[in-house]
């Protein structure tokens, strides 16, 4: 593909090979208050978004000192950035599914993924909706998750142009276009309190998928 960039040319976020999420260097009690920060600050971001969050609150809500807090975290960005590849490596491990499907897969197959799918967004997806409204506004942020979105757009693209009849020349549009239908789906289908069942929304992007399958 001309003028287009595989994941491997895009350099990693920062943050995503540092081991920043998982909290492994850690001992128990550690770890337990290091995720406790993470999931406090989550919903922190997602009532009063990024910019009108403070340490303050964070600290308050987890019951530590602020000392407490920035043996943990330099700044509530370095918080954001967590929680983004958090989310990012969970996409990419429901993409990574794809290597597990029968070739080819039935309709029951990919419903059953997209039901993992939509597991994985009951838990990130919140963040994923709040961080597109409320992020930090500096560049280099803006530039790690244009990454991540490009990197897991490639990632499934090139899973479904693998399988396709007639292979897509444009896989990273593919995947951005059936991650889209993925994530509005879910919102659609758990967060807005729309009319429509989970089982229903579940089956037609299942169908979707094994449309452009062919």
């Amino acid at each position: 593909m001309s003028g287009r960039r595989s994941p491997a040319e895009v350099r990693p976020a920062d943050g995503e090979a540092s081991g920043a999420v998982g909290g492994s260097e850690l001992g128990p009690r550690a770890a337990r208050t290091r995720d406790k920060i993470l999931a406090v600050s989550r919903e922190l971001f997602l009532r009063h978004g990024y910019a009108g969050t403070r340490v303050a609150q964070i600290t308050a809500e987890c019951a530590i000192s602020r000392a407490g807090f920035y043996t943990y975290f330099r700044d509530k960005q370095e918080i954001f950035n967590a929680l983004g590849v958090a989310a990012y490596r969970a996409v990419l491990n429901a993409i990574a599914g794809w290597d597990d499907l029968p070739r080819p897969a039935s309709r029951a197959d990919l419903a059953n993924w997209v039901t993992g799918y939509f597991a994985l967004m009951d838990e990130h997806g919140p963040f994923i909706f709040s961080a597109a409204q409320s992020a930090p506004a500096d560049e280099q942020t803006r530039d790690d998750a244009r990454r991540m979105q490009m990197r897991s757009a490639w990632a499934l693209g090139t899973r479904l142009q693998s399988r396709q009849r007639v292979p897509s020349d444009t896989p990273d549009a593919l995947g951005l276009t059936a991650l889209a239908l993925l994530d509005r789906s879910w919102f659609f289908s758990r967060s807005a309190d729309l009319p429509v069942s989970d089982r229903d929304m579940v089956g037609t992007v299942a169908d979707w998928l094994a449309a452009i399958l062919g």
